[in-house]
């Protein structure tokens, strides 16, 4: 037995059922052992999956020029601007990061200039492995372990929301993180009506499923739906014909990563690109194991609970949620769409001007390809675009739900911040 696994294996016995959000996170992210501190090559062919940068240079081109063009909106509305930060979150290997820059120092030398790259990694593992690859562009690049880091805070308090000093100005982006956030996993038990939450427990040699006890669905997902015309009855009815024991997962994870990203952006954009779908998706009948998946040597398979620490696992992010979040944060939802629509259209400004990528020749035109076909990376992936301007405030009022919609969602509760996860330690 592996020794992640032995740490898992006391943390159960030390806890009782385990939440399959702390599982995931100590499979994913568990210092020395967990599966992203241990394998820098996990995308790619030599992998066990492919992202949109393991297929060639030509996304990170893409984002560039697309960054370059939100850079030049910023710097008109605030000429005063000496320095234009680019915070990517989650960075890998910094093979994006490098594609990107890579790309501004050759076709926007001036704006490459005023440009610093932050990146926010919590883990002193990756930060190296990312400094390795930057090192042409340390000058450039600053590491920060969270978004209070960033914002030149100690901590973020729920009663901040009102004074909160958004001072960071430019763009905010991920590319594939939110869907590598820990998830919860919730079932539904046709006879009771409830929703129960899975955990993770032992038997013998193996991990295996096991209901938490007293556990209750957490609120986000189902009051967004509630919350729109008719959805009551409509979600009512779907719940009267879910099949016993349908699941879904949910992670507030990644909707307080979000949160705290438009917290923080005073002036500039909030983007993710990512596997994902909407609530609507998501939440139906036909879907009754959930999407999350486990992948080995390029290949899907449902035992997320076998060889932690070897295999990564993934689960499709909710969209409805996270924009949801961020318009709740006073942004602006300017784009969401697939990303073979996002890049297509950036694509069709570069022909435009064709002193910003030179000739596109056999290589690119494979890479786009991949980056944009249905049937490979273009309808499998969606992007998010959120903006703030300047003045705008940070919160919105959200109205509370009212008794009558929890009773249509059966038990429910609000689901605060998790302590365990690595984004806000």
């Amino acid at each position: 037995m592996s020794a992640l696994a032995e740490i898992i294996r006391r943390e159960i016995a030390e806890r009782g059922v385990l939440s399959f959000a702390r599982f995931m996170e100590l499979a994913l992210y568990c210092p020395n052992s967990g599966y992203y501190e241990v394998k820098k090559d996990s995308p790619g062919q030599r992998g066990d999956f492919y992202t949109s940068v393991s297929t060639g240079e030509l996304f990170g081109q893409l984002l560039a020029f697309q960054f370059a063009d939100w850079f030049d909106e910023l710097s008109m509305l605030n000429p005063q601007l000496s320095t234009l930060n680019l915070c990517e979150a989650g960075a890998r290997d910094g093979r994006l990061a490098v594609d990107i820059l890579n790309w501004l120092q050759a076709h926007r030398p001036g704006l490459f200039r005023q440009i610093q790259y932050c990146i926010i990694e919590p883990s002193p593992c990756q930060r190296e492995w990312q400094k390795q690859t930057l090192k042409n562009f340390t000058a450039r690049v600053r590491w920060f372990s969270g978004f209070q880091e960033l914002a030149g805070r100690d901590s973020f308090e729920p009663t901040q929301r009102s004074t909160l000093n958004a001072q960071f100005r430019g763009v905010i982006f991920s590319n594939e993180l939110l869907d590598a956030m820990p998830v919860h996993r919730f079932g539904w038990d046709a006879k009771k009506k409830k929703w129960f939450e899975w955990g993770v427990a032992v038997n013998g040699e193996k991990f295996v499923w096991a209901k938490i006890p007293n556990s209750e669905l957490p609120f986000s997902i189902l009051h967004l739906l509630a919350r729109r015309s008719e959805a009551e009855t409509s979600l009512s009815s779907l719940l009267d014909v879910l099949p016993d024991g349908y699941t879904i997962d949910i992670s507030s994870a990644a909707e307080n990563w979000w949160r705290e990203a438009a917290r923080i952006l005073g002036n500039g954009k909030l983007m993710t690109i990512d596997y994902g779908l909407t609530a609507d998706e998501l939440f139906s009948p036909s879907r009754p194991h959930g999407t999350l998946r486990a992948y080995f040597r390029h290949h899907a398979t449902d035992d997320v609970l076998a060889n932690p620490g070897e295999q990564d696992l993934t689960a499709h992010v909710n969209f409805s949620v996270i924009q949801a979040t961020g318009e709740v944060c006073g942004l602006t939802t300017e784009i969401f769409s697939t990303q073979a629509q996002f890049l297509t259209r950036i694509a069709e400004r570069m022909f435009k001007d064709p002193k910003s990528f030179g000739e596109w020749g056999t290589k690119r035109n494979r890479q786009f390809q991949t980056l944009t076909h249905p049937e490979h990376l273009g309808g499998a992936f969606r992007a998010l675009v959120q903006s703030r301007q300047a003045g705008n405030p940070c919160w919105t009022t959200v109205t509370k739900p009212k008794p009558s919609d929890k009773t249509v969602v059966g038990s429910v509760r609000w689901l605060r911040m998790p302590s365990w996860c690595r984004w806000w330690r």
